[in-house]
């Protein structure tokens, strides 16, 4: 393991920044988080972890403190978003599948559970990193308030707008994806023409899709992401919705879809960019991790769940490696994860592209194998049962 007197700084508060500093504590290490926003709050409504991610979270002992504020859908749906049939039913939950819960949670429980279990002493807030320098194997970060800190290794865990990767690779490389995406939260009560609300459900049709899944320690509020292809002309990841944009776009589609996007009221419309692939995620001894790396579309909903990969990865080589062997950790962790999150990366890009197919032989094709069960192996299994660490069953966060 790596010297108990080395130096981490982790630049980002969020899924990332706060799993990684749960594992390394676990495996004897600490780190310093800093946050460039001066409190805690994440952006965007719910978040969905499945398997791969909450069968650590679980091993970190806050599966109770999940429990109470989240919800494990009880089966996987997908309608035709016009007339509401159901294209396919699979009924078996993470926790009887994979071994693990799935949890629908707001994003600012998930993070508030993470923030108090890694101790708010540990994260600094109001901490825009502007520049980093290397030196001898140290690297001096340069924040915006005039400040600066030093580090042995610095991780650059500050999601999909990572201020860390622009200054790694020179510029901002977001390639917008020609869909765009509105989210909101609806109360069930609210949703009369629902059915199975205690799903997740994908409601699909010619060039756009509505996801959704409840959220909460009781299940009552559903989550949604209505996913549209439209043009985009601003270099902004968000920009003003037209009143009712969403709506003209979805007009014939089922009561249940009309309900649900009618409820919230839309100001802004989400740009659904990703980031190409990078060979290296890696300046020496600054290391990206999570969607700083390797952002994700959302049509998986996997991008949390393969940060949390990520961060017990990173930790695990830094605790296998020589306690000079900062490098060759970054270079383990780095050989273990392109290939499988390059994989998630396509996987989540081209979903979109098969629920959103016009009638015709295509899209009867694909709605036959969604409703296959060896659709759930060939598609599902490969990512949900993943475990980053199967090795390892030790939990010590005191």
């Amino acid at each position: 393991m790596i010297g108990p007197d080395t130096r981490i700084a982790i630049i980002g508060a969020g899924v990332g920044g706060l799993t990684l500093a749960l594992a390394l504590r676990e495996r004897g290490m600490d780190a310093e988080i800093y946050e460039r926003t001066t409190e805690l709050r994440e952006v965007g409504a719910a978040v969905y972890l499945a398997a791969n991610a909450s069968r650590f979270i679980e091993r970190w002992g806050l599966g109770q403190a999940f429990s109470e504020v989240s919800w494990e859908p009880t089966a996987l749906i997908y309608r035709d978003g016009r007339d509401g049939r159901v294209i396919a039913r699979h009924d078996e939950t993470e926790s009887g599948r994979y071994g693990a819960p799935g949890h629908g949670i707001h994003r600012a429980d998930l993070q508030q559970i993470l923030a108090d279990a890694v101790g708010r002493d540990r994260i600094h807030l109001g901490k825009e990193i502007t520049s980093y320098t290397q030196e001898n194997g140290e690297v001096t970060i340069q924040f915006a308030d005039g400040t600066n800190s030093q580090a042995d290794l610095v991780v650059g865990a500050d999601g999909a707008r990572s201020i860390v990767r622009e200054l790694m690779v020179g510029h901002d490389d977001k390639i917008y994806t020609g869909r765009s995406g509105f989210r909101g939260l609806v109360a069930v009560k609210d949703l009369p023409s629902l059915p199975d609300p205690t799903t997740i459900q994908f409601w699909i049709g010619p060039d756009g899709h509505l996801l959704h899944y409840p959220i909460g320690g009781d299940g009552d509020v559903i989550n949604f992401l209505l996913v549209k292809r439209m043009p985009w002309d601003s270099e902004d990841w968000t920009i003003e919705a037209d009143p009712d944009e969403h709506l003209k776009h979805f007009e014939g589609w089922h009561p249940a879809v009309i309900e649900m996007i009618s409820a919230p009221t839309f100001d802004r419309r989400w740009a659904l960019n990703r980031r190409p692939w990078l060979s290296s995620w890696s300046d020496g001894r600054v290391v990206l991790l999570g969607d700083a790396a390797h952002a994700l579309v959302p049509h998986h909903g996997q991008g949390a769940n393969i940060t949390v990969e990520d961060a017990v990865v990173l930790a695990r080589c830094l605790s296998e490696a020589d306690p000079d062997g900062i490098d060759d950790a970054i270079a383990s962790y780095q050989e273990q994860r392109l290939e499988r999150t390059a994989r998630v990366q396509k996987a989540s890009y081209v979903t979109a592209d098969v629920l959103h197919l016009h009638d015709g032989d295509e899209a009867t094709a694909r709605n036959t194998e969604l409703a296959s069960p060896e659709w759930m192996h060939g598609q599902l299994d490969w990512i949900h049962s993943y475990n980053a660490d199967p090795n390892f069953d030790k939990v010590d966060l005191a």
